[in-house]
């Protein structure tokens, strides 16, 4: 196991545990934020990139997500090494807990990223994400991720404050079916792999060098034809 795997595996477990840490005569406090600082050593307040994975922000997704994808890293849905040794011992509570933490958690979005578009792109880009691709069963981007792209509570995530590099990660993941996505076939696996890369390339471009505040809202729920055709994600019963 490399070096920082074992620090955070370390702080990790003894959060789990419940006990405090005790460094020298200082007795830290047993707090969620104390106890979810391991996951910020990647997860922090700013973008991280590793050699393995990039580390996407965290902060303010929606509680039944991230409670669905700790839930698939533990069980192995959804398989990245350093998360299943994490999460093996985490019991359900304390996902859920784990999660309301994340989700409550305010924090700045970063600016978004410098990125020239050719008008060709940009036309691309915006008609698969409000409009979708009616010939191929693509529905738009913002039927799922709302109109302001910031999510659908309680399952569905937000696609802005993301950078370029790990948004076409996760969806040539899907579209190649790669190991860090769910196992589970799932509507958003669908759809990727109707996308070409080049409709890859260009949505998550557009989406990196788009703005995100605290003050942009999540739509409240699916339509009644999104549910029903991506009841899996839905339900939690695979990764999104």
């Amino acid at each position: 196991m490399k070096p920082l795997l074992v620090v955070m595996f370390a702080f990790m477990v003894s959060g789990f545990a419940g006990g405090a840490v005790a460094a020298a005569q200082h007795k830290v406090p047993d707090t969620m934020a104390e106890r979810m600082k391991p996951c910020t050593i990647c997860h922090g307040t700013e973008d991280k990139a590793g050699r393995d994975a990039y580390y996407p922000r965290i902060a303010g997704k929606p509680k039944g997500y991230l409670f669905n994808q700790l839930r698939n890293f533990r069980d192995g849905r959804r398989y990245y090494r350093p998360m299943a040794l994490l999460l093996a011992t985490a019991s359900d509570q304390y996902l859920l807990e784990m999660a309301d933490y994340f989700a409550t958690l305010k924090q700045p979005y970063p600016a978004p990223e410098r990125i020239a578009l050719s008008p060709g792109e940009t036309r691309l880009a915006e008609k698969l994400i409000h409009q979708g691709d009616v010939a191929r069963t693509i529905p738009a981007c913002v039927e799922c991720h709302g109109k302001q792209l910031m999510g659908t509570g309680p399952f569905i995530p937000g696609l802005l404050g993301l950078p370029r590099v790990y948004l076409i990660a996760q969806l040539g993941a899907w579209k190649s079916g790669g190991v860090i996505r769910g196992q589970t076939p799932d509507c958003m696996s669908d759809i990727a792999k109707q996308l070409t890369h080049d409709e890859i390339n260009a949505v998550a471009a557009w989406l990196a060098a788009r703005p995100a505040d605290g003050s942009m809202d999540a739509a409240e729920s699916l339509s009644v034809e999104m549910a029903k055709r991506c009841g899996s994600i839905v339900s939690g019963g695979t990764s999104q």
